[in-house]
């Protein structure tokens, strides 16, 4: 059995003083993949040392912003860092890392951060460009085949059970038509979305909530945490995994850890 987690941080270092750690050596993934880590690569280093854990990982040039990381058990080989080559600023949303697995195959693992965007403004565009290259990488990985694995925080919530207060989030970045279409596409050239198929029809169970007022309590919060695979790896998915916190005061992000256990 293989455990693979996902995680938004929200920042490394405020996730550990919350309690991150404890829940990592609780639950021990085989694999972690991270988001928003906003940390340079020797201070994630540090959090998840060699040899126990083998990382790769892409920093963002912005200071406290973004980044992503894959940490491993399993032996890495190639590392692929960043869709957006040739850009003057590395915004630190995406990386690729193979893995050995013990039988020998390998499996190609993505962490990714995508844009939160705002509706109406550049940071919109931003957002769609981004888009657009994780769509051409995509197609470009399922052309390759094989045991892949696409997780992070998408901040796209698919459908109307994803998220507790659709109705009025209509007009909202995180729920628009035009973002919604993307993951259509994903699923449509045959990517599989394990949390939800694993997880019921919904609603939920979710993965986002603002750390303001009373959306954690009364549980209104958002799925736009995945773990998006390709159907040879979707085969061997058995179990799916949203690590809640029991109360407010025991979270260490505003995002939940999405943990998806592969039978392989």
């Amino acid at each position: 059995m293989l455990t693979i987690a996902t995680a938004n941080v929200n920042g490394i270092r405020a996730a550990y003083r919350r309690g991150m750690g404890e829940w990592l050596e609780s639950r021990r993934p085989d694999v972690l993949l991270l988001q928003e880590v906003r940390a340079p690569e020797e201070l994630v280093d540090g959090f998840l040392p060699s040899p126990r854990w083998r990382v790769a990982q892409q920093v963002c040039d912005i200071k406290g912003r973004a980044g992503v990381a894959v940490a491993s058990r399993l032996p890495v080989g190639a590392v692929r860092v960043g869709l957006d080559q040739g850009v003057p600023v590395n915004t630190g949303r995406w990386v690729e890392a193979e893995l050995e697995l013990p039988d020998g195959d390998v499996l190609t693992v993505v962490s990714t951060y995508i844009h939160s965007g705002t509706a109406g403004t550049p940071k919109m565009d931003e957002k769609y460009v981004f888009l657009d290259l994780v769509t051409d990488r995509l197609a470009e990985l399922r052309a390759a085949g094989g045991k892949v694995l696409v997780a992070g925080d998408v901040n796209i919530a698919h459908r109307e059970v994803d998220i507790k207060n659709w109705k009025g989030n209509l007009r909202s970045a995180g729920f628009l038509p035009e973002e919604r279409a993307y993951l259509d596409r994903w699923f449509d050239a045959g990517w599989v979305d394990v949390g939800r198929r694993l997880g019921g029809e919904g609603p939920g169970p979710y993965t986002w909530w603002s750390w303001r007022g009373q959306a954690f309590a009364n549980d209104s919060g958002w799925r736009i945490d995945y773990q998006i695979v390709s159907p040879e790896l979707a085969a061997h998915a058995v179990k799916a995994e949203v690590d809640r916190a029991a109360t407010y005061e025991e979270r260490w992000s505003d995002h939940a850890p999405l943990v998806v256990t592969y039978d392989l």
